[in-house]
């Protein structure tokens, strides 16, 4: 009876060990699949988004000016949005240079994304030169890491 016993507590030990093995093994699998990154590297990122904008506003201007929008309403109305999302990564530039954690910049890179929508739209509407068209992915591509990085979502 008592080698029973003993046998019992054995496999109810053994048990315990393995499932406190698993559980150890599940937490430590969820926290690698979460998104770990530096302030560094967000800054990075928020450079290429500057650098990539200022590229796309260029070729976007160039694109408007050969084409029969010159001067129109609807060429106010497409830089308005341009200039819009430019000054949105503009504030998140100087809110991110200034707070001690980058993860507290989720409202201006929410308005990065609302304005970068509203330009997607034109994009998608409109036809604009082979260079405006590439450097309009590029961005949109930055940008749409940026929003999946502080779980915003895409473009």
């Amino acid at each position: 009876m008592r080698n029973k016993l003993l046998k019992t507590f054995a496999a109810f030990a053994a048990m315990f060990i393995v499932l406190a093995f698993a559980q150890t093994s599940s937490a430590q699998t969820r926290r690698y699949n979460r998104v770990q990154v530096s302030k560094q590297q967000v800054e990075q990122l928020l450079e290429r988004i500057e650098e990539r904008s200022d590229h796309f506003s260029n070729a976007l201007n160039k694109s408007l000016d050969r084409s029969r929008l010159d001067g129109s309403r609807a060429e106010d109305n497409i830089t308005a949005r341009a200039r819009n999302l430019e000054n949105a990564t503009d504030e998140l530039r100087r809110e991110f240079d200034h707070r001690d954690s980058h993860m507290e910049n989720s409202t201006e890179v929410r308005k990065v994304i609302n304005a970068a929508r509203n330009v997607n739209r034109i994009m998608i509407r409109r036809n604009f030169s082979q260079r405006a068209e590439q450097s309009w992915v590029r961005l949109r591509s930055e940008i749409n890491t940026l929003g999946r990085l502080y779980r915003l979502g895409a473009i």
